[in-house]
């Protein structure tokens, strides 16, 4: 799962969420490599070819295309989402892909995780609510890990 608790005692846990990427760097690679040999093999043909310089900046405009569409796609994947519980405050911090930076403090036994299984812009949306606010956790996750993300928000957040 795309999330991780840390604990150092029954008080003090850390939650670390990120978003699931199912194709790490070097499958990036091999992907992009691999589109452009199975492109360029029908330019074979065109070899010594006025055809072939006609043709070949469409293959490379193409794989750029591929390329930058990835790229766009890693880059929108940078959250981290870190919700830190000790024994009298719960703090949640998003870092945007943007550089940006969201904050979310409360009392921890003011903290009620909430579940909202048609009421969110995904299913089984989760939410954290205390200190006057509601903010949304884990929105990035698939939805059977929203659900396990609720439980165990639930299971930690038990008045101590």
């Amino acid at each position: 799962m795309p999330y991780r608790w840390t604990t150092s005692s029954d008080t003090h846990a850390e939650l670390r969420l990120w978003p699931h990427n199912s194709l790490p760097p070097k499958g990036f690679a091999a992907t992009v490599l691999g589109i452009f040999a199975l492109a360029t093999i029908p330019l074979i043909m065109l070899l010594g070819s006025i055809l072939l310089w006609g043709i070949l900046p469409f293959v490379l405009l193409a794989v750029a295309g591929i390329w930058w569409a990835l790229q766009i796609n890693y880059r929108s994947r940078r959250i981290l989402e870190v919700l830190t519980l000790s024994d009298a405050d719960a703090h949640l911090i998003r870092h945007d892909p943007g550089g940006s930076v969201q904050e979310w403090h409360c009392n921890r036994h003011w903290a009620q995780p909430e579940l909202h299984p048609d009421d969110g812009p995904v299913p089984n949306y989760v939410t954290l609510k205390g200190g006057g606010r509601e903010v949304e956790i884990g929105a990035f996750l698939s939805e059977d890990e929203r659900k396990a993300l609720y439980d165990d928000l639930r299971a930690r957040l038990k008045h101590v």
